[in-house]
């Protein structure tokens, strides 16, 4: 019983990438031109995320920094520190976590990469508002059609939407966007590479 219930959750996880993979091609396409632009103009890449996402905002600023699947030189790409408790004691609202570094490390032509699974994290809403303001281009990544962070990006703005409800699936279809990002952005600076 529990084997199978396993073998379930591979099964489910493996559908939903492959039934992903058309819809999700082209926005991941545009992201990797936004962040190239970004890179090559001397700008950086803040990613945010809550829980599950802040691993994964955390692991893809590690892969532009240092490498993907090939050695090039580290690209400017950092994780926003999600720890509330470093902040609260000054009065700050929990809620303004990323925005206030957004705010301070932010330049314009910057790109915020903003995960969340549910498309309506407080916190991650208020660095995209922050991001902005800062004539920052965001790309957002979701699930559960987009929550309302959709409603808060601009055209300039990438929408990365996994097509599901359930948090662990789009988590899991998130790692691989940001796997299938980093190599789109290796691709443009670097060219093509055959695949092992």
């Amino acid at each position: 019983m529990l084997e199978q219930r396993i073998q379930q959750q591979f099964f489910e996880s493996a559908d939903l990438k492959y039934q992903s993979a058309d819809q999700l091609a082209r926005p991941i396409a545009e992201a990797a031109q936004a962040i190239v632009g970004c890179l090559t103009a001397g700008g950086k890449v803040l990613s945010c995320g809550n829980g599950g996402s802040a691993g994964n905002a955390q692991h893809v600023a590690s892969l532009l920094v240092g490498r993907f699947e090939r050695e090039r030189p580290g690209l400017a790409a950092l994780a926003l520190g999600a720890d509330a408790t470093h902040y609260g004691g000054f009065g700050v609202d929990p809620a303004q976590i990323f925005a206030k570094q957004v705010q301070a490390l932010g330049q314009p032509g910057d790109v915020l990469l903003a995960l969340s699974a549910s498309g309506s994290s407080a916190t991650v809403l208020a660095a995209v508002q922050a991001a902005h303001d800062r004539d920052m281009t965001v790309v957002a990544l979701t699930g559960k059609g987009g929550g309302k962070l959709k409603d808060l990006l601009a055209e300039t703005d990438v929408h990365i939407a996994v097509p599901h409800e359930r948090q662990a699936r789009v988590q899991e279809v998130h790692l691989l966007a940001l796997h299938c990002l980093c190599d789109a952005v290796d691709t443009h600076l670097l060219g093509e590479q055959d695949q092992p």
